[in-house]
């Protein structure tokens, strides 16, 4: 959400007419246009980062494969960190380029998307920070096989293994039963007796 509203409000507000006689668009950003681009550019790249991972995350329970977990791991990592560095670029060049900017009638006009540009991409800052951190703490958790493998272990890495399970537990309390169709039987048989044709 905070790209969308870093490149959307640099879009529709940041390029403003000189002076009415001038047709031309020009970035508020003291006039650069390198500013105006770099926030666009970033803000689309974290968009379509975002929806690329949220897909991922999405369906990372369906990766069977411990290599391409980890690697999604890894990928999500990297992506986190630098896109922390760019927002934090970003938020430094369009900062500079806001202070160095002198005021007129069509400045006035952006400032507050230029305002808002500034503060979104400082935000940006902090949730992607947060999200590569949170995408470390996966790896680290995954280091033990507890992330990259299936479903079947149990939440608490320190927990005893699951036993074999030993029934419904409707069975008799019973320590001992006899066997079936043992009670018509005698106890002291007379010996062998050849059946007779």
């Amino acid at each position: 959400i905070f790209s969308i509203v870093v490149f959307g409000s640099i879009v529709n507000e940041c390029y403003v007419n000189k002076d009415s006689q001038d047709p031309d668009l020009l970035c508020i950003f003291n006039e650069n246009e390198s500013a105006c681009s770099y926030g666009i550019a970033v803000g689309i790249v974290a968009f379509f980062g975002c929806i690329f991972f949220f897909v991922v995350d999405l369906y990372f329970q369906q990766i069977s494969s411990v290599k391409d977990r980890k690697r999604a791991v890894l990928l999500d990592l990297g992506f986190s960190g630098f896109l922390s560095f760019l927002w934090f670029v970003a938020f430094c060049f369009l900062a500079n380029q806001w202070q160095r900017t002198t005021m007129s009638t069509g400045v006035l006009q952006g400032a507050d998307a230029a305002r808002a540009a500034i503060a979104f991409s400082f935000f940006s800052i902090i949730v992607w920070v947060a999200l590569a951190v949170k995408a470390l703490q996966r790896y680290r958790l995954g280091t033990d096989m507890s992330l990259f493998a299936t479903d079947q272990f149990a939440a608490d890495p320190n927990a005893a293994y699951p036993g074999y399970p030993t029934g419904s537990g409707i069975e008799s309390t019973e320590t001992y039963q006899s066997p079936p169709f043992t009670e018509t039987l005698d106890a002291n048989p007379k010996g062998y007796q050849v059946p007779a044709y």
